[in-house]
C-alpha cells in the first residue's frame, strides 16, 4: 500500500509513456495517485487519466505561478468542475513569491478562490508555497477563521515553525522526494517530527526524483524510495509507515472511497 499523493501525469516527460509509467508505478506497489492539474487548459486531460485509471484521481486548480493567466478561473468555476467524481481534491493552489511569474495580489485572490471552492465542495486543498510562509500562513489562518475547510501543504520545504503552524490548523504535510537529498538536513528533522496521522508522501513528478534517481523524470513509482527513506529518517517500519501514509491519503481525499 504505497500512495502517491502529488504527481503530474500529464506533464512532459511522463505523458509520453503514460501507461508504462503506471505499471511500473503498481510493480513497486503504489495503490493511489493524485494527478494534479495547474492549469485550465490541463484539467481535461488530468480528467482523463483518471477516468480511464481506477487507481489515478484528479484535482482541479491554479497554479500561483500561473494566477495572471487565469482571472476568470473564480470559485464558482472551481465548483463546478470539481463535481466530477473523479475529482477529490482543489488545487494546487498557493503562493510562489519565488519567480514572481504571477504578481502577489492576484495570487492571494486565486488562493482564496480556491479555499472557498474547498469550503463549498467540501474537498481538500492543496498548498503550494514558495518563499511566502508569512502570507501563506496568514491567509490559511484568515480563510479557516471563516469556516473549517482542510488540506495538505504539498511538497513541504518550508520551516518548522511552518509545519507548527499549518498542523495547529489541522493540515496533513506532504513529504516529496526531497527530504532524501543530502542538504535537506532541517527537512528531514521536520519529517520526523510530523504525527503519524498527519503525514502524506507524495513525488510531484515528474520533478524532484528521490536518490537514487536523482537527474531522471520523477515517476509515482519512486515514492517507494522516498517511503523508504523517510522510515529510516522516523525510525518507522517502513511497511507500518506505507500503511499509515496511504491510510492518510484515503481519509484526507475521503472522495477516493466513494
Amino acid at each position: 500500500m504505497l500512495a502517491d499523493s502529488h504527481c503530474h501525469l500529464n506533464y512532459p516527460g511522463l505523458v509520453e509513456q503514460q501507461q508504462a509509467v503506471l505499471e511500473r508505478a503498481r510493480a513497486r506497489g503504489v495503490t493511489a495517485m493524485l494527478n494534479i492539474a495547474t492549469r485550465e487548459s490541463e484539467w481535461d486531460a488530468v480528467l482523463a487519466t483518471a477516468e480511464r485509471e481506477a487507481d489515478v484521481w484528479a484535482t482541479v486548480g491554479i497554479h500561483p505561478n500561473e494566477a495572471d493567466a487565469h482571472p476568470h478561473v473564480d470559485t464558482g468555476k472551481l465548483v463546478a468542475r470539481a463535481a466530477h467524481p473523479r475529482v477529490v481534491g482543489i488545487g494546487e493552489s498557493g503562493l510562489d513569491y519565488h519567480y514572481e511569474h504571477s504578481g502577489v495580489e492576484r495570487q492571494q485572490a486565486s488562493f482564496r478562490a480556491h479555499i472557498a471552492a474547498c469550503r463549498e465542495t467540501g474537498l481538500p486543498l492543496i498548498v503550494h508555497t514558495r518563499d511566502a510562509e508569512a502570507d501563506t500562513i496568514a491567509i490559511l489562518r484568515d480563510e479557516m477563521d471563516k469556516g473549517a475547510y482542510s488540506g495538505v501543504i504539498h511538497c513541504f520545504t518550508a520551516s518548522r515553525a511552518f509545519a507548527d503552524q499549518a498542523l495547529e490548523l489541522g493540515l496533513y504535510i506532504s513529504i516529496s522526494g526531497i527530504v532524501t537529498f543530502k542538504n535537506a538536513r532541517d527537512i528531514q528533522e521536520t519529517a520526523r517530527a510530523i504525527p503519524a496521522d498527519r503525514l502524506l508522501i507524495e513525488t510531484d513528478a515528474p520533478f524532484l526524483a528521490p536518490v537514487p534517481h536523482r537527474g531522471k523524470p520523477g515517476e509515482p513509482g519512486f515514492v517507494a524510495d522516498t517511503l523508504a527513506f523517510l522510515a529510516q529518517v522516523r525510525g518507522d517500519a517502513p511497511e507500518a509507515l506505507a500503511e499509515r501514509t496511504a491510510t492518510n491519503f484515503h481519509t484526507l481525499f475521503g472522495k477516493t472511497l466513494a
